[in-house]
């Protein structure tokens, strides 16, 4: 299955260099691109890609706004928004988690990271670059002042899901779960499944945030 991207950047040259590099890859294609998020949302909607790369700061809507919109559109099947920035204590980093982003790249990563990152958010996981984790726990533990409380929510899970959820809070791949539980990948998948359905979540993105929030895992 080919994988379509949409490259969102105010940098004509950022996203002729980022598409150059995914078209090249015989299981991504690159069928659009925007230079600023108003564009990028209503190529979006047009377009119906799998993945947008979303600059941060961008002109006329920035690149939280236009997630944001594309989030909270009801498309099916739902894009992935992937985020890219120049840093990596970018203030949007919560924000755009909160809202649905599948995760942070930095601009200046690997080309190789940029490739893997397209590829992990299509497939419905979370990527964010190690200091961006660092940084989103940080921020969850601040912004936590009262005493941990799990929703109704949380209290329906099995405790083989809740198993996997902290397992995904602590950043493992569905590969790395299967391991670690001696169980096949497709069972990790479909508890993966039942977690986001259960906890109203849209992605494993959001699942780290709110095993943070909630106590479930706790830094360190």
């Amino acid at each position: 299955m080919t994988i379509t991207v949409l490259i969102a950047d105010d940098q004509a040259m950022v996203r002729q260099g980022f598409g150059a590099l995914l078209s090249a890859q015989p299981d991504i294609s690159v069928i659009g691109d925007a230079p600023d998020g108003r564009v990028a949302v209503a190529e979006v909607k047009r377009l119906r890609p799998d993945v947008v790369l979303m600059d941060v700061r961008m002109p006329e809507m920035n690149g939280l706004d236009a997630a944001r919109a594309i989030l909270s559109s009801g498309l099916e099947p739902p894009v992935r928004v992937l985020m890219l920035t120049t840093f990596d204590i970018d203030d949007y980093v919560y924000e755009a988690l909160r809202i649905g982003a599948s995760g942070f790249m930095l601009k200046d990563a690997p080309a190789e990271e940029l490739i893997r990152a397209v590829r992990v958010v299509a497939d419905g996981q979370a990527l964010l670059a190690p200091t961006v984790t660092r940084r989103l726990i940080a921020d969850v533990t601040r912004r936590r002042s009262t005493p941990k409380v799990e929703s109704a929510a949380l209290g329906s899970l099995t405790p083989r899901e809740r198993e996997v959820l902290e397992l995904i809070a602590k950043g493992l791949s569905n590969t790395e779960i299967a391991s670690k539980l001696f169980v096949a990948e497709q069972t990790v998948k479909t508890h993966v499944g039942k977690v986001l359905s259960k906890l109203n979540l849209r992605d494993r993105a959001q699942a780290v945030v709110l095993a943070y929030e909630t106590g479930v895992v706790t830094p360190g």
